[in-house]
């Protein structure tokens, strides 16, 4: 049978798929009319800033770090051009590649490679990092030839921190150093782009967000091997803040060739100011090397030193004061009741109640019948057992805390340690041991657990200069800043006024240690020679190894390390002090022979040569008299 087709019914399907196709392409093409509406209206910004990023590069623009000078003007941190070989991730298809290649241009350590992949991660692909920094002439020249072979790398010339005066004042200025891994972790990564140092000692540390500036940027079209074609746009960089410092280069100069030949520190303090007039710690040591990365065997060299070069004696040495206390140790008598004119005997030793253990006196013969001038004049340490037994190792605590023993100056610089001023409560958290009466009778002399720095000895002299006046010592004088040619100097910190129940408890103590200078019995007389001007002052001579109570001490005989080190504190003048200073010497024997003569030293430099004070007129002629 012949099957009959319905042609109608076919005719009709067919025209109806048609229909229904014509309504689909047509609402097809009706979205893509409004897409592209759409994407040419209200996306047009962003696609366009895409397109942009494309050929478009965002190069960060380091600023220029802040300048360091000296009180009297003298640059102390600079900065310097060098060339440095620089990488642009983005640009680069085989890091490890280029590498190696770039490797056999210029010489690459293990700790820069290490450095730059660590950077690799922590920062974004399309900035800039350094892998070398410093090249040589030679090296540079070699590396421009070459760069058309090595897309994404390039040769850029960059400031590098410069120290003038090198170990002179490395333990004051400090230095800067390349931005560690470590470093990474802490810091605001916005505010340090393109910038490969951050301070790590020092003022530089201390002072690091003046000194750095703001970082600028410059919007660049580059071609597809990330080459620079022209700038698009730049916004400059804010150069970091000039500091102006206390320090006077040239007193500090003077401090370090006084200890030469020595390990020690000398601190010298402005008092009505605070300012830090000298910091000198020998030896030092040239903080150069140190902004790049020091070699290893540099460094390994430095710290194997028995010197000890990177130790900031002034700031960090913790010495016992000895004898250089007493004159603090009256003043906390005088507070606690004690009659500094009463007489007492010294016999050449003391001997607690009910005990044979002899605590020995300086001077073996002792020193006779002595009031409390005579105590300081002549350092005698009876008198000094006597008055700590009287006072008690708690009252010690509290009295000598208020001059700053035990206590942080507040000194701008990171790190500044306490010292120590021991009391009961202290040996107890510390040791877990109960307090001895013998603890409580050494202290009083500067001996046993107690312990100050060459700077706290400075700023309590300071203060004693100032009759109980205590600002903070600083070295912050002025911040300048370089772009608006403005400055702002710093006013001195006052922290507060010592006051003493006893009336003329400074004058007091001042005249005993004018005395130890000026007085027929003083035990620095032998500086006070010729001497142009009054100087009250305090010698001192700390055990590093104690003596046995059948023993001699004989300085030829012991070991230089096992020696007494030698202390003075002084200010001049006694009426109008200009400078107080501390000076320390490590295992240097008494205070009187070593330290003093220093101090007697740096003070006439500073008050006849800097200050021009005590100068006598010859005809058209000053003289400065130093002796």
């Amino acid at each position: 049978m012949i099957p009959v087709r319905n042609y109608l019914l076919e005719s009709r399907i067919v025209h109806g798929r048609i229909v229904l196709t014509f309504i689909g392409v047509l609402l097809l093409a009706v979205l893509l009319i409004l897409r592209v509406g759409y994407l040419q209206t209200s996306q047009h910004l962003r696609f366009a800033e895409l397109a942009q990023n494309n050929r478009v590069d965002l190069v960060p623009l380091p600023p220029v770090r802040g300048l360091i000078y000296d009180r009297n003007g003298e640059v102390l941190a600079q900065n310097f051009r060098v060339y440095n070989l620089e990488i642009l991730p983005d640009k680069v298809r085989n890091m490890e590649r280029l590498l190696d290649q770039l490797g056999q241009l210029v010489a690459l350590s293990d700790e820069e490679i290490e450095r730059f992949r660590a950077l690799l991660k922590r920062r974004p692909s399309f900035e800039r990092q350094t892998l070398r920094v410093n090249l040589s002439e030679k090296e540079a020249s070699r590396l421009a030839v070459n760069l058309h072979r090595y897309p994404g790398a390039e040769l850029k010339a960059r400031l590098q921190r410069n120290y003038t005066r090198k170990d002179l004042t490395a333990h004051v200025v400090g230095y800067v150093g390349r931005i560690s891994i470590d470093d990474l972790g802490k810091i605001d990564n916005d505010k340090y782009r393109g910038l490969e140092y951050i301070g790590k000692s020092g003022i530089e540390a201390f002072y690091e967000s003046t000194l750095l500036g703001k970082s600028g940027y410059e919007r660049v079209e580059t071609n597809a091997h990330g080459k620079i074609i022209r700038s698009l746009e730049q916004i400059a960089p804010d150069t970091g803040k000039t500091i102006h410092l206390s320090l006077d280069t040239q007193l500090q100069e003077k401090s370090i060739e006084a200890l030469t030949g020595f390990e020690g520190a000398v601190v010298a303090i402005e008092p009505s100011t605070g300012d830090v007039l000298s910091f000198a710690s020998v030896p030092g040591y040239d903080p150069n090397p140190f902004v790049n990365g020091i070699s290893k065997k540099d460094y390994s060299a430095l710290r194997a030193s028995e010197r000890r070069p990177l130790l900031n004696r002034a700031l960090y040495g913790r010495y016992a004061p000895g004898s250089t206390i007493k004159g603090f140790m009256s003043l906390v008598g005088m507070e606690n009741g004690v009659d500094p004119n009463a007489k007492t005997f010294c016999g050449g030793y003391y001997r607690l109640p009910g005990h044979r253990h002899r605590y020995r006196d300086w001077k073996k013969s002792g020193h006779g019948s002595v009031d409390g001038h005579d105590a300081i004049e002549q350092s005698c340490d009876v008198y000094y057992y006597r008055l700590a037994k009287q006072l008690g190792i708690d009252a010690m605590h509290d009295g000598m805390s208020r001059y700053g023993f035990g206590q942080q100056t507040g000194i701008d610089l990171l790190g500044e340690p306490s010292g120590l001023m021991p009391s009961r409560q202290w040996k107890r958290d510390v040791r877990g041991q109960p307090w001895y009466p013998g603890e409580t009778i050494i202290t009083g002399i500067g001996q046993g657990y107690m312990l100050t720095t060459p700077l706290q000895l400075a700023a309590a002299t300071a203060t004693l200069a100032n009759r109980g006046k205590q600002v903070a010592p600083r070295f912050l004088r002025a911040i300048e800043n370089p772009q608006s040619q403005t400055r702002e100097d710093i006013p001195p910190t006052v922290l507060g006024f010592i006051e003493t129940r006893s009336k003329g408890a400074y004058d007091f103590v001042i005249n005993g240690m004018r005395d130890v200078v000026h007085g027929k019995k003083g035990t620095a007389r032998r500086i006070g020679k010729n001497i142009r001007y009054e100087m009250a002052g305090k010698t001192g001579t700390a055990q590093v190894k104690s003596i046995a109570q059948n023993e001699t001490y004989n300085e030829e005989e012991t070991e230089k390390k096992f020696r007494d080190h030698s202390l003075f504190v002084g200010f001049a003048p006694i009426n109008d002090p200009k400078i107080a200073i501390a000076v320390v010497i490590e295992h240097g024997g008494s205070g009187s022979r070593t330290a003093a003569p220093i101090a007697r030293k740096l003070i006439d430099y500073y008050l006849i040569e800097r200050l021009g004070m005590f100068a006598e007129e010859k005809g058209d002629e000053k003289l400065a008299i130093a002796q």
